[in-house]
């Protein structure tokens, strides 16, 4: 069995660089590791959903609308260090084995070729049009467009947490810790 791993922050999930590149790299590998990373930074701007109560489940929900068998995905939450030498190790430590990973992103794809990892390039669709920062800009505008990026479950979380609301919260600058 070939399992491999793809990483994202999945801010939010999206159709071209996350549910069809996951559809895509499981026609090559029998199961796939998702790991969500920066799983511990949320409400802001360039992260501003939670991981567990927010994006694992708008992931889930995409892959499910993606037609994707979710029988043969594993996500799992990694919180980001701090040291880079040591990330490999760290990441290891929180998945099951894999012999193949998959990124767009040539620092992670470096970390993980001096580990001895075969890696490849993701799937990419039009980069460009599908990437979460672009969809975070168009929702801060209420520019309608960003509904059609990303899968109807997506849209319909976000609206049910608020999300918009809290992103534009966020960008004013006026969101703060609580402070206990």
């Amino acid at each position: 069995m070939t399992r491999g791993l793809f990483i994202g922050r999945f801010q939010p999930p999206h159709w071209g660089g996350h549910v069809w590149a996951v559809r895509d790299i499981l026609n090559e590998v029998d199961e796939l590791v998702v790991v969500i990373g920066s799983a511990q930074f949320n409400y802001i701007i360039k992260d501003p959903f939670t991981v567990g109560g927010e994006r694992i489940w708008m992931l889930r929900e995409a892959l499910r609308e993606g037609g994707v068998d979710l029988s043969r995905v594993i996500i799992v939450p990694i919180p980001n260090i701090e040291n880079n030498a040591a990330w490999f190790g760290y990441l290891r430590s929180y998945v099951p084995p894999f012999q193949v990973a998959y990124t767009g992103n040539p620092f992670v794809a470096m970390l993980l070729r001096e580990t001895g990892i075969e890696v490849k390039q993701q799937p990419l669709y039009d980069r460009q049009k599908y990437n979460s920062t672009r969809i975070r800009e168009l929702m801060l505008k209420d520019d309608p467009e960003w509904e059609s990026l990303v899968p109807k479950s997506v849209a319909e979380i976000i609206r049910k947490i608020n999300g918009i609301e809290r992103l534009k919260t966020i960008a004013t600058g006026e969101a703060e810790p609580h402070k206990w």
